[in-house]
């Protein structure tokens, strides 16, 4: 039941948060950042996991592993964009938060092509010339 600690840990957090945030607002924000990164740090086990298995899978099935590499990076960049975007919302940074977003989607962007080129190259191959 970890998902009961993390709810747990995150409405203990905004509690105090909106206590402290009467007097220190700063102190508000430091609070929420680490408590957002005590949480991804707590699951960071659980994706390993999922990593590892996923790994395990495309083995099986023969799969090139660097297009496996490639989409963990892609899920990587999302997780980490939102990640920044909302810890800058939660400063007060919505212009900031809207390019940390803009640039997360702009590197995925770039780390697929080299999968989209491959699924445009096997569909030109399928079809009849």
């Amino acid at each position: 039941m970890e998902i009961i600690q993390v709810v747990g840990l995150g409405i203990i957090a905004a509690i105090l948060s909106l206590v402290i945030k009467e007097q220190k607002p700063m102190f508000a924000f430091v609070l929420a950042m680490f408590t957002g990164i005590i949480i991804f740090l707590f699951l960071i086990g659980k994706i390993s996991d999922v990593i590892r298995m996923l790994e395990k899978m495309a083995m099986q099935a023969n799969l090139n592993i660097v297009y496996l590499d490639t989409i963990l990076k892609i899920i990587g960049i999302a997780y980490i964009a939102e990640f920044g975007a909302q810890v800058t919302r939660d400063a007060g940074q919505g212009a900031i938060a809207s390019k940390i977003e803009l640039a997360g989607k702009v590197l995925i962007m770039v780390m697929a092509i080299p999968i989209l080129s491959v699924i445009i190259e096997t569909i030109i191959q399928l079809l009849p010339s």
